[in-house]
């Protein structure tokens, strides 16, 4: 049996624990958090132990694998003490609150030979999943443009961050998954309308090496939540509804005519709009399942440390970008 323990039982944490719960060949041995209450509950629900320091957790449990699920300013003290003990570790998204804390998390996992994932949970969505495996059969052609739209109100609970690292990494990390190539480029436009100490709306732009355009719409500012993906190409558009994992086909009717003048001029028109079938699944249970078979056979995960790196490198150039007024080049 694979033994695991949760750190941080807040939100995301309690459903870290329960999928452990659920994982064949895994044993949750032990939960831990500052505030007892959570950390008792959470623990005794499925049978383990609770700590409120999670240094003992460590030491007395000896957990094989670890889910780092605290505030993001403390994903750094953490990872280096369980990669000290030894443990394989699923770090929440974003990876760290800065380059260099992260870089030295991945660095010190890698000296180790250790497994240190990212918890990008939407490159699980069975929506997300089927999109990319037809993004790489060529259905859409070439790719013009990625759009996104993650929307919805202002979260309490976060207070190290602003929207960008905390929300946009999601979709920076889908964003270069679909693509497969660099940022050359990003602009910004962020605002502060309510959150107290970092920014809680952002209009983006990245310029990728293939020559995709992304286009992120994030903010904690609209009342009702909103997670769409829309995905331009020379054969159609491509929809993600994250919420639901739908997956829609808008057909370019002339896509598949020869291209001569007259077939250009008369532009792209209104074809097929197909709904794709999806086995729908719960992504982060699909994403610690991943994790742990990766343990258990010394594999690479789909999410590496070098990726978390990659999404939280591009918020943060967003940010500056949005802070400083200007273009940033990579």
């Amino acid at each position: 049996m694979i033994k695991a323990a949760v750190i941080g039982a807040g939100s995301m944490g309690k459903n870290h624990a329960r999928v452990y719960d659920e994982l064949d060949g895994v044993a949750l041995v032990a939960v831990s958090d500052i505030d007892v209450a959570s950390a008792r509950q959470t623990a005794s629900r499925y049978r383990a132990r609770y700590y409120t320091d999670y240094r003992r957790l460590l030491g007395e449990e000896k957990p094989d694998v670890v889910s780092i699920a605290v505030p993001t300013r403390l994903h750094h003290e953490v990872a280096l003490e369980a990669t000290g003990q030894g443990c394989h570790l699923l770090v929440e998204k974003p990876i760290a609150d800065t380059l260099s804390h992260a870089e030295e998390m991945v660095s010190r996992a890698e000296e180790k030979g250790l497994t240190l994932m990212v918890g990008h949970v939407e490159r699980f969505n069975p929506a997300v999943v089927e999109l990319k495996r037809r993004l790489d059969d060529g259905q859409l052609g070439k790719m013009f443009q990625i759009h996104v739209r993650r929307l919805g109100p202002f979260p309490h609970r976060v207070r190290d961050v602003g929207v960008v690292i905390d929300l946009a990494t999601h979709d920076l990390d889908v964003m270069c998954h679909l693509t497969q190539t660099d940022v050359v480029r990003v602009y910004a436009e962020t605002e502060q309308e309510i959150h107290t100490e970092h920014e809680d709306s952002l209009s983006g732009l990245l310029r990728f090496d293939n020559g995709v355009v992304g286009v992120l719409d994030v903010n904690w500012l609209t009342p009702t939540k909103v997670r769409e993906l829309y995905v331009t190409g020379e054969k159609g558009l491509f929809v993600v509804n994250y919420l639901t994992q739908d997956l829609y086909l808008y057909e370019n009717e002339y896509i598949d005519s020869d291209w001569d003048r007259l077939g250009m001029l008369n532009g792209v028109g209104e074809g097929d709009m197909i709904k794709i079938k999806i086995g729908k699944r719960e992504p982060l249970y699909a994403e610690l399942e991943s994790f742990v078979r990766c343990v258990e056979g010394g594999t690479q995960p789909p999410v590496t440390g070098r990726d978390g790196i990659k999404a939280l490198a591009l918020a943060k150039a967003l940010v500056d970008s949005g802070q400083e007024h200007r273009i940033v080049e990579f």
